[in-house]
This record gives C-alpha cells, structure tokens and sequence, in this order.
C-alpha cells in the first residue's frame, strides 16, 4: 500500500519502520523538517501537506498529537483528494478523533479509528502481544481496511474492535490512572533508594516511563476523554477514604492503650 503520514513525531517514526520493513510505500509531511531522517529510512518527506495529498495514497495516517488534531484536520487540503481513500487515527483517545474526523473528512472517505496500545519503549523488542484496538467507523473498501490491520495482526498484535467509547471507558480506568500516578509520584520526586523492594522499583519505573512523556500527552487524555475526570476524582476519593482508615485505626488503637 501506499501510506502518507501527517505528523511524523517519534511515534509515526515508530511506527513507519514496520510499514516499510512490510515492503508498504511511505510518504510524510510534518511541521517540523524530518526530511533527512526519511531519506535514511527511504520515505518521502514533504513540507506541504498539499504535496502529501497530491502523491495519491491508499492510506492517510493522522498522527498529531491530541491537542493539534483541530487544527490539523482543518488545514488538511481534502480537495486535492484524487480518490476515495482511508483516514487512520493513531491517538491515545477514540471519541474525540472520531467525531472530528466525521465532521471534516468528505462522506467518501473512510475512516478507522485505532490505538496501538504501545510505543517505541515498551515494544522495543517487538509488538508481539501488544493490544491494538480498533473501530471501523466508517468502511466501505475493506480490502485497504483489512490490509491496513493486517500490518499489525501480522507483527503479532492483538486485536481488539471495540467501539471508540468503550475505548475511552477503559482508558480513563488504566491509562489515564497509569500516568496520573506516574505524575503524582514525579512530584514526590521519589528517588531508589539502597533498601528497594521489588514492588517500589515497579513505582519507579512507572514514574520514569511517565515523566519521559510530554505533559500534553497527558492533558490530551485528561481534557479529550470525557470519562478521565471521574476517574481523577474516583483516585482523589480513594486516597481521601485510604488516609481515613488509617487515622481511625490509629485513633482506636490508643483509645486501647488509654482504657
């Protein structure tokens, strides 16, 4: 297949280097000038995404970050478009992208919502058994579809369509949490110390790997998923009701010791 990719940050780079070693044909267009690291990998960089759109590829792979999808989606040149082709999302949230890809893209287009659920660090060695979810919004040319996820199945990913809310649901529950207190834990400055167990350099762990991601990563999961500010709120009560416990538990224990 023929992929053009708008946004090739870190993780379109990524991803890019399966795609080619598939044998599929890359093209690119970014705000910042990837031109020389495409030439080594053997893509085609543009600095117009005019350029992009007219190279006529089978596959338009949106990876922006979360906070510049708008604006992205309403630079996008879709008159230009020579046929009916498929937009790909790659975002870590689903509803968003999804209805502003429906608002912008003309009804001819078809549109797949997906979130490969890792990245450069987590899957260096390899995506096999990595979770890649999916929503088939709007498909009329399954062959480009079905060749698209296969890109993924055939890397050893496993596949998950659920529906871009359940998505969104689950997220807020495991991803949003995960870097929530990745966050939290960065603002304890928590450090290694020479009596580690095993579990606290699991917490140090997930504070490097969380802190190592930009902050509007995760105000993207925070603003653009409409369920992460329950569960912000769910994790604030549970800390609230975890301190309670403990103090009332003090409080009995020298009731005790006074009788």
């Amino acid at each position: 297949m023929k992929i053009g990719i708008v946004g090739f940050g870190n993780f379109a780079q990524f991803l890019a280097k399966a795609f080619i070693r598939q044998g599929h044909t890359l093209c690119a267009t970014s705000r910042s000038d990837y031109s020389l690291h495409c030439s080594e990998l053997g893509i085609h960089f543009f600095r117009d995404v005019t350029a992009l759109f007219d190279a006529d590829n089978d596959v338009v792979l949106i990876s922006t970050s979360i906070l510049s999808l708008s604006e992205v989606l309403r630079s996008l040149p879709l008159d230009r478009l020579k046929r009916p082709v498929l937009f790909v999302d790659v975002l870590s949230v689903k509803e968003y992208p999804r209805q502003a890809l429906l608002e912008v893209l003309p009804e001819e287009s078809d549109i797949l919502c997906t979130h490969p659920m890792f990245g450069p660090q987590g899957a260096k060695d390899g995506w096999r058994g990595h979770n890649f979810m999916y929503e088939k919004v709007r498909i009329r040319n399954e062959g480009t579809c079905s060749n698209f996820l296969q890109i993924f199945a055939s890397e050893g990913c496993t596949m998950l369509e659920m529906s871009c809310e359940e998505h969104d649901k689950l997220a807020a529950k495991t991803q949003f949490i995960t870097h929530t207190v990745g966050r939290t834990l960065g603002e304890l400055e928590i450090t290694s110390t020479p009596i580690d167990t095993k579990s606290f350099q699991t917490l140090l762990q997930t504070k490097e790997t969380m802190m190592r991601n930009s902050f509007d990563l995760f105000y993207g999961l925070f603003i653009h998923n409409r369920f992460a500010r329950q569960e912000l709120e769910n994790l604030e009560n549970a800390l609230r009701k975890v301190k309670e416990t403990l103090i009332q538990k003090a409080n009995e224990e020298k009731e005790k010791t006074q009788c």
